[in-house]
């Protein structure tokens, strides 16, 4: 097969392929999957582009599997990937705890449908953002980054790899089936111009190596299998050489490592977008494809003179508590429109702690809200 690198350029492309060309400016270069609406695209392209650039596509049997190779390939130091939705998500659990108490860099792009169960295979829901935080058991810290564009689907991905090499985890991308399939202008930059986060690779001697002792920001260089340095890794509760510890003292000491790195780390890793906030009564809350719907409401009620701002999560996990307090200091509404029967809403309640009403405009999924919608509450909110 012809090899050609990344593609340069400006392209007409979906969501899904350019999760998947970030995914190759990233430097991915193994991706496991099986097919899943409206995911599938991004293993299509994945397995079309791969082979170009010097890398591996494998359909796996099932989920659990995808989860699981990609874990590996990581552990053999290749950036690796998986995408899927729904039904595939809630399959990948297990491994993806397995992942966090592993610290195994990768990245998971969740297409989301309208669910539960088989729910609307082909239509749009934003419904897995709390099982994003929560879907694997026991206590844990997750990043989580919500595209609301084709090229933010680009973008981001490249970001989540960044992401997961710089604190050792598994990231997550959760677009949503309008944003997967949404075909707008991508542009894609030439790969010097792209910034990329290496692997942390250890200092130490071969003999000397400790495979979770981590550095002062709490993350543990990482060795690749093969090159040379012993290691054990298990999913059981372990002390810094890997090996299992079955005491509460040391659940104690390496789950708090797990959670710190990324609780403390957090004004480093969130990221959102304000518009119009410092003087507004109502602050509509967003995500993904309802926050571009909702930026069109709060256009139109600024032309009827209502004071409104937008806050667009795009890191939705780690949950931007901070800035949601500040800001309940200050207006006298948050209206939160998502596809499913409140999840991110809770959150913005929580922050607000009262000092802000907080309104949820559900809609379980199928379609994206109607921008009349959006725009009635606002109306609503200010009476």
């Amino acid at each position: 097969m012809a090899r050609r690198g990344p593609l340069v350029g400006e392209f007409f492309m979906n969501g899904d392929i350019a999760c998947a060309e970030g995914g190759i400016s990233a430097g991915c270069r193994f991706f496991a999957g099986y097919p899943i609406t409206p995911a599938t695209e991004v293993a299509e392209r994945m397995a079309a582009r791969l082979p170009e650039v010097g890398g591996t596509f494998i359909q796996m049997e099932d989920e659990l599997g995808s989860m699981a190779a990609i874990l590996g390939a990581s552990w053999a130091g290749v950036k690796s990937m998986t995408s899927t939705s729904g039904p595939g998500f809630s399959l990948m659990m297990e491994n993806l705890g397995l992942g966090i108490m592993l610290e195994t860099p990768c990245v998971v792009a969740n297409i989301q449908r309208a669910g539960p169960s088989t729910g609307l295979p082909t239509l749009t829901g934003q419904g897995d953002m709390m099982q994003a935080r929560w879907g694997s058991h026991g206590p844990y810290s997750i990043i989580a980054l919500c595209p609301s564009s084709p090229q933010e689907c680009y973008y981001l991905t490249i970001k989540a790899f960044n992401l997961s090499e710089q604190y050792r985890l598994p990231v997550l991308v959760m677009a949503d089936e309008i944003v997967g399939h949404m075909s707008e202008k991508v542009v894609i930059p030439p790969p010097e111009d792209i910034p990329l986060t290496p692997r942390r690779q250890p200092t130490t001697p071969p003999g000397e190596y400790v495979p979770f002792q981590p550095d002062e920001d709490l993350v543990p260089p990482m060795a690749n299998a093969g090159d040379g340095y012993r290691f054990h890794v298990t999913g059981l509760t372990h002390d810094e050489r890997g090996y299992p510890v079955m005491t509460a003292a040391a659940q104690d000491k390496l789950v708090r490592r797990l959670i710190d790195k990324i609780e403390v780390n957090k004004a480093d890793i969130i990221e959102i977008e304000e518009d119009g906030t410092e003087d507004a009564d109502v602050i509509v809350c967003s995500y993904g494809i309802s926050a571009r719907v909702s930026q069109y409401a709060v256009e139109l009620a600024r032309g009827e003179g209502i004071k409104v701002g937008m806050l667009r999560l795009i890191t939705v996990w780690p949950f931007p508590e901070e800035r949601i307090r500040q800001l309940a200091r200050q207006t006298k509404t948050f209206i939160v429109p998502e596809i499913n029967s409140g999840q991110i809403v809770l959150e913005v309640e929580r922050c607000a702690g009262g000092k802000a009403e907080t309104l949820l405009l559900p809609h379980m999924g199928g379609s994206a809200h109607r921008p009349e919608t959006i725009l009635e509450a606002i109306r609503s909110a200010v009476k």
